[in-house]
């Protein structure tokens, strides 16, 4: 193994700790403060876990796992953009697109192509463990909210029709 190599993966987990700065508009149950994406990427991969069984379609929970853990790495230069926000989201894939290109770059090429695989594999829900990650990733903020008596969606005008057309 290089240095450089070793190096490269360093200025990447380095990098990737600032997700741990990127709030979303989710609190947490309890309410006493915002959710934050890292926190967020955490509780959706034991979510899948613990819920793999219950997945329409068979799934390799490991590729969810992974899907999972990588899939807002980009918040940390795009922002995380929430969902019910119609404006926000009119850019988002630019801005995501731009944000894959530095983060994931930062890796050595074959750690970058795979993660870069991965972030497009979920946003594509084409593949089953997708389409399973992806139905994790709108049914944690809709089980918070639930706890939290639609604190987050009261707070920004959510209705119930828009909560459902999400799910």
């Amino acid at each position: 193994m290089s240095a450089d190599r070793l190096q490269a993966q360093l200025a990447f987990l380095l990098e990737i700790d600032r997700l741990k700065r990127i709030l979303r508009r989710t609190s947490l149950v309890g309410g006493d403060r915002r959710e934050n994406s890292a926190e967020h990427s955490w509780h959706l991969a034991v979510m899948a876990m613990i819920l793999a069984e219950h997945a329409n379609e068979p799934v390799d929970a490991l590729h969810v796992l992974k899907m999972l853990l990588v899939h807002d790495i980009v918040e940390i230069d795009a922002g995380d953009t929430f969902a019910y926000d119609v404006q926000a989201n009119q850019d988002k894939e630019a801005r995501e697109q731009a944000a894959a290109e530095r983060i994931f770059g930062l890796l050595p090429a074959d750690q970058r192509d795979e993660i870069r695989a991965l972030w497009e594999e979920f946003d594509a829900r084409m593949t089953p463990e997708a389409r399973f990650a992806n139905a994790m990733d709108r049914l944690m903020p809709a089980l918070q909210n639930y706890a939290n008596g639609g604190g987050t969606w009261r707070a920004n005008g959510v209705d119930y029709a828009a909560v459902t057309r999400r799910l």
